[in-house]
């Protein structure tokens, strides 16, 4: 087998989630069966056990406070509408978790720590968000306390079950959340909207209330300074503390279990670390990290802090400041791949950071494959993924860019890609594009411009407005007709259209018109590969057949993989089957 193919099938686990109330009780994720499904785990007694079988895999899941359910939403096949089910920690039948409540998208999930108080965000294209309160096996029917057409969702339950807070864009900026704190009767408790009416582009996040009995302090992100950065908003009072921390590029946090101090993840230039911050000193100490990047953290009971990471070298692994690895999956080992090499190319809209890799010991000119990431308000990172390490174990140089758009560079790099949507992210693309050519690294007559999500959307925009820059392009369920994407997508994502383009297709539909690939599909000169997912709410069929059939229509060579689930897949054998068709299909259209 393959060093590529054994990165997809090496079994690998999340961040394990502990119960609040029950620490030693845990869920993780992992693919050990071959599909990503969810597997409880009793710390104290060492057992663990597979508590989701699904031919689709399941992921999205959680326990409840007293470590006595494990949550998991239950989809048809991939679409992402469905139900939240629970099932016994120890085993036992799976049930509905909230009788009463039809399927719909899930808009957040706060459990409370009584264990008779569920709050569920819902969202449908019939009635925007609603936000419904339950009372568990009590007979009684789940209350709504909140209704709103635009996008919102559940943000925490305090500790003591009196407070819920919702992030909300009433305002209209799916983009940039306010948030209210209400009653569990929906009544209004407080209001923080840095939107101000949205005519200042300023969002809010919930990162979670005080872990304490009666404080009423809840955990905010913030973007005032142009960043994301956290502070501590007493809602009961009003009173905010900023704490102002002097570091450069993103900043998140959580509470520590006592309520003592956060756990601060500092993102910036595409890598990640650790820190303590201690309210009583108003201290910030640096926890020791590898180089790299933490795709998550947790404080546990005891002070030790747990973290995903990993390089783009080093496969993920769950550390702990104790220094050992806290969950080794067993069985096949996962190879490791090459470093990234970081590149800052001046673009249109200043400085655009670049991550590169390529075959040890190689020199260009070689073929190179640009990997566009989605989002678009994500960004490639020094950690580990067998996609792009795939392609350079077959020879290729790899090149992620963070175009504008991308998370953490700043608020005003992420919002920089509204009503020029797709057409902004391009021109810096480009601007990496041109520097690959002209350093020497990228041979210009073998450039593959590839991407998933909002990365395959650019991959088929950039093949027809930049037709002579791309030798062949390899799009994974893209947006490929902007309008029908639009009718036919699930509403939370209809909201954010709205925002990043300004309206409807109805309301501006040149700007719809000028950001669509069908727009171009008559310029596109390249082969064109493209896979989809049958039941994607997200990039949804209809809109990629009316794009495959101008294509066919003009007899452009194209080849269209269709497979049975959603946005991508979590089964291990799908994935590697859809590498290996990338893989091949640049073979046979690239020069030699």
């Amino acid at each position: 087998m393959p060093d590529w193919e054994k990165r997809f099938r090496a079994p690998r686990v999340s961040l394990p989630e502990w119960a609040e109330d029950a620490p030693a009780r845990c869920l993780f994720v992992s693919n050990a069966t071959g599909t990503y499904e969810l597997y409880a785990w009793d710390r104290a007694t060492g057992e663990q056990r597979q508590a989701t079988d699904r031919p689709n895999g399941t992921t999205d899941g959680t326990l409840s406070p007293d470590g006595a359910w494990i949550w998991w939403f239950d989809d048809k096949d991939g679409d992402e509408f469905g139900i939240w089910r629970r099932q016994p920690f120890t085993g036992g039948p799976d049930e509905p978790a909230v009788p009463g409540l039809e399927p719909s998208y899930p808009a957040g999930l706060a459990l409370g720590r009584d264990g008779r108080t569920a709050v569920v965000g819902r969202s449908t294209d019939e009635d925007g968000t609603t936000i419904h309160l339950a009372r568990l096996d009590s007979g009684e029917p789940p209350v709504e306390i909140y209704r709103h057409r635009e996008s919102a969702g559940v943000g925490d339950l305090s500790h003591d079950g009196t407070l819920i807070a919702i992030e909300h864009t009433e305002h209209g900026d799916a983009m940039h959340s306010a948030i209210r704190v209400v009653r569990p009767d929906g009544s209004a408790v407080a209001e923080l909207d840095d939107t101000r009416g949205g005519t200042v582009e300023l969002g809010l996040e919930v990162l979670g209330f005080a872990p304490v009995d009666g404080d009423t302090r809840l955990l905010i992100g913030h973007q005032r300074r142009g960043r994301w950065e956290p502070a501590v908003w007493d809602v009961a009072t009003g009173e905010e503390t900023d704490l102002a921390l002097d570091l450069p590029g993103d900043v998140s946090a959580e509470w520590y279990p006592d309520g003592s101090g956060l756990l601060v993840v500092h993102s910036y230039e595409a890598r990640s670390e650790l820190f303590r911050y201690d309210f009583a000193s108003r201290e910030l100490t640096r926890i020791p990290t590898p180089p790299g990047t933490v795709s998550s953290a947790t404080a546990r009971p005891d002070g030790t802090v747990e973290y995903l990471w990993s390089s783009a070298a080093e496969p993920a692994a769950v550390r702990s400041t104790t220094g050992r690895v806290v969950l080794d999956p067993p069985g096949m080992k996962c190879p490791g791949s090459v470093p990234v090499e970081d590149v800052w190319v001046e673009g249109p809209g200043g400085r655009i950071h670049a991550l590169v890799q390529k075959p040890r010991g190689a020199t260009g000119p070689l073929p190179t494959v640009f990997d566009i990431h989605g989002g678009p308000t994500w960004h490639d990172s020094d950690s580990f993924a067998a996609g792009p390490a795939a392609w350079v174990d077959h020879g290729y140089a790899v090149v992620r860019v963070n175009y504008r758009g991308s998370t953490g560079y700043g608020r005003a790099w992420t919002d920089a890609l509204k009503h020029r949507v797709g057409l902004i992210e391009l021109e810096d693309i480009a601007a990496v594009r041109e520097w690959a050519v002209s350093s020497g690294l990228a041979d210009p007559e073998r450039l593959i411009l590839t991407g998933g999500s909002w990365g395959g959307y650019l991959t088929l925009l950039g093949l027809g407005t930049q037709p002579e820059a791309w030798t062949l392009g390899i799009a994974a369920v893209p947006v490929a007709d902007y309008v029908t994407a639009y009718h036919d997508e699930m509403e939370a994502l209809k909201a954010m259209d709205r925002t990043l383009l300004g309206g409807t297709p109805e309301e501006v539909p040149e700007r719809f018109e000028a950001s669509s690939p069908l727009t171009y599909v008559d310029q596109v000169k390249a082969p064109v590969f493209i896979s989809a997912g049958v039941n994607d709410p997200r990039c949804p069929i209809r809109q990629i057949e009316n794009y495959v059939k101008r294509l066919e229509a003009r007899g452009a060579v194209h080849e269209v993989y269709r497979y049975d689930a959603g946005h991508g897949s979590l089964v291990v054998d799908e994935r590697i089957k859809q590498v290996r068709l990338e893989l091949d299909f640049a073979a046979r259209h690239l020069p030699k």
